[in-house]
């Protein structure tokens, strides 16, 4: 799973209060929003087998190349907090072109970049079309499918979202083993071109609006916290030469920033005007809920990004190979989500979590012990492993949270859940990069080749991950069932 697939929740309740629409009338504009929404989740995750490469080709460090992903998954996490008020201030039409006019535009910009300043502008622009995709996908689903027939729909939805991410490291190998990096644009933006011409001449408007005004001070405030606390984490720790200083002033920064913003949404929540609603925190199911998937998104994204690394620096594997290999670990979750729904609509979250987070966290120990000399179908195994661990928690841990909350906080509960995942695997990839350098200095300066050393790195950043999925662990255990607020309540999150 993606740092894409708590996102699409933010949607979900905004749909509830839209007039339903004759099903004929929406399932053509059901079916170009998924194809849409598969052409940009697969847009995700092509740059993880890349940035060898532009290590290589662009003469930049490494803790700068995975700029291209972290700032991918904080441009995403800015944006996804507004959706809500977007599908309810903008038509379908509107906001289905604006997104793909971002998303087409950012993958030109891509395409033509001569340096990796422009690059990431790309990647910018990208995920702003990205971000307001999948509330969309979902809005206008809850909108215009019977809720007797939801079901069938959000299967086929789970199952996009699932493999468009998990065939994107495949097509990235494949093409940068014949072609440059600027090819991964090419080869996706005559699709866009064609989603979009689709969507001008076709698409159709499904559901009203509303003029609800938004908080321009909030989105600077989040921007820059959230920026800062990524940029410093990637910044302190990158080698001798790294701007130390810097890192801790940006990391000082970000705390500010966020404290600001939160400061800001208590006094905008008194007239349910914040961006995010922070009651929902007074639910004590929300708040572990929330914390348990920082946790594992942090881990999981981190691996996502170190294996393509570890892969090609360290193994020697080519692209090609280094995509196919990656692909199992994110089919798993496609093909496991069906059961994980059914086991949690029997059973409860419990019973699901505690071995979820058991064996996430066992996996990413196991893979603290790869050297130079593993095989390559041990790191594809793991994360297969971590895939399966985090299939099993995050379904239940996102419902159980929102069911934890009155109706009128579900918006606010969903942006949150979709803002942390985002925040948590830009953390996460920046934190593992950074332990990485650290971990390959280290054993330079003791003496190790090139190749050991990096190997080295790679295992003690598995160990940092592994040691933050204990947290995941303990915290399973106090999971329980979330018991709904009723209507009245719907202001206040209720305590659990």
């Amino acid at each position: 799973m993606t740092a894409s697939t708590a996102a699409t929740t933010t949607a979900t309740a905004a749909a509830g209060r839209r007039p339903s629409v004759s099903r004929s009338s929406g399932t053509g504009v059901i079916w170009l929003l998924l194809g849409a929404a598969f052409v940009t989740m697969l847009n995700e995750t092509v740059m993880g087998v890349a940035i060898p490469h532009l290590v290589t080709d662009l003469g930049i460090p490494l803790q700068t190349a995975q700029w291209t992903t972290t700032a991918f998954m904080l441009t995403m996490a800015v944006v996804i907090p507004t959706t809500g008020w977007l599908l309810q201030r903008f038509s379908t039409r509107q906001v289905f072109l604006s997104a793909m006019i971002a998303f087409t535009a950012g993958t030109l910009i891509g395409a033509l970049a001569p340096d990796f300043g422009i690059l990431l502008v790309a990647r910018v622009v990208q995920a702003v079309g990205t971000a307001m995709m999948m509330p969309l996908l979902m809005t206008t689903i809850m909108t215009v499918v019977p809720e007797h027939e939801r079901g069938r729909f959000m299967g086929r939805i789970t199952i996009v979202m699932a493999v468009a991410p998990a065939l994107g490291p495949a097509l990235s190998g494949f093409i940068l083993n014949a072609l440059s990096w600027h090819f991964l644009f090419w080869t996706i933006l005559p699709v866009a071109v064609g989603m979009l011409a689709v969507g001008a001449a076709l698409l159709r408007n499904v559901g009203d609006r509303s003029r609800t005004p938004l908080d321009g001070v909030s989105l600077p405030l989040t921007a820059i916290g959230f920026g800062g606390l990524v940029y410093g984490i990637s910044t302190i720790g990158g080698g001798p030469d790294a701007p130390v200083t810097r890192g801790v002033t940006a990391l000082l920064v970000g705390v500010v920033f966020l404290g600001l913003f939160v400061w800001r949404q208590l006094v905008l929540q008194r007239t349910d005007r914040a961006l995010l609603d922070l009651r929902t925190f007074r639910s004590r199911s929300f708040s572990l809920a929330t914390g348990l998937i920082v946790v594992m998104m942090a881990a999981m994204f981190g691996a996502i990004m170190l294996l393509p690394i570890y892969l090609q620096n360290v193994l020697r594997v080519d692209a090609a190979t280094t995509g196919l290999l990656l692909l199992p670990g994110g089919l798993v979750m496609g093909l496991v989500a069906p059961l994980v729904g059914r086991l949690f609509d029997r059973y409860g979250p419990r019973p699901l979590v505690i071995p979820g987070a058991l064996v996430a966290s066992a996996t990413l120990w196991g893979m603290t012990l790869l050297t130079a000399d593993t095989p390559p179908i041990v790191p594809a195994l793991g994360l297969a492993g971590i895939s399966l661990g985090v299939s099993f928690m995050m379904t239940p841990l996102m419902t159980s949270a929102l069911g934890s909350l009155g109706p009128r906080l579900y918006s606010h509960g969903s942006a949150i859940v979709g803002t942390v995942q985002q925040v948590a695997g830009a953390i996460g990839t920046a934190l593992f990069v950074t332990v990485l350098a650290i971990g390959t200095a280290q054993a330079s300066a003791a003496g190790a080749g090139s190749v050991a050393a990096e190997a080295r790195g790679v295992s003690f950043a598995f160990t940092i991950g592994a040691a933050i999925s204990l947290l995941a662990v303990v915290g399973s255990f106090f999971v329980r069932g979330a018991v709904p607020a009723p209507a009245s309540e719907a202001a206040v999150a209720p305590a659990h």
